[in-house]
């Protein structure tokens, strides 16, 4: 009997192929190659049927033909109906990082390919900074600042300036929440 991921997965996939852009969509979601047929969401060549599987159907749902418009970069707390998301986002997309600055740090190359990364914009701030692809179309930046013996260290991460053009609130703040657990998984 399919759980309610797996039905939620189900129901995005039959919208999507409603009106058929073929017979698959084929991008890379989260640093791994993703395979969508009318019969279900591959990752790697395994069928995922939970949260991601549910991200990864909103975007192909959202996303469209419009291009992706990195800046000005957002704060998910000035994106549109956030603010119910706002206090989980920090916890789980920022606060989550702040304890690995130093490790995120060394070792950011090895994330940086895996998840078709590239140095933070001109004038992002921090001590470093780095942009990170979970979809094609939504890009997150993120701004770190090492410990000194003034401040802690911290982490901000912001959106792509039309990401809410390719997936709805909630789903960016999921988007966000994964992508930074891909990077915790990175670390040594």
């Amino acid at each position: 009997m399919p759980d309610n991921y797996s039905k939620i997965v189900q129901e995005n996939i039959r919208m999507l192929f409603e009106n058929p852009k073929g017979k698959s969509l084929e991008f890379q979601a989260f640093g791994m190659n993703c395979v969508i047929y009318p019969e279900g969401i591959f990752l790697k060549g395994k069928k995922e049927e939970g949260v991601l599987g549910i991200l990864i159907s909103l975007y192909a749902l959202h996303a469209g033909s419009e291009e992706m418009i990195l800046e000005p970069l957002k704060a998910f707390k000035d994106l549109p109906n956030s603010s119910p998301f706002v206090a989980a986002f920090a916890a789980r997309t920022q606060q989550v990082l702040v304890p690995h600055v130093e490790a995120i740090r060394r070792t950011r190359e090895s994330f940086l390919k895996h998840l078709s990364g590239s140095p933070g914009p001109h004038g992002a701030g921090g001590d470093f900074s780095f942009v990170l692809k979970p979809f094609p179309k939504i890009a997150l930046c993120y701004i770190f600042y090492r410990a000194d013996e003034d401040f802690p260290a911290s982490a901000t991460c912001l959106f792509s300036n039309n990401a809410l053009t390719f997936a709805p609130i909630d789903a960016l703040a999921d988007t966000a929440e994964y992508t930074s657990r891909a990077i915790l998984e990175t670390l040594p």
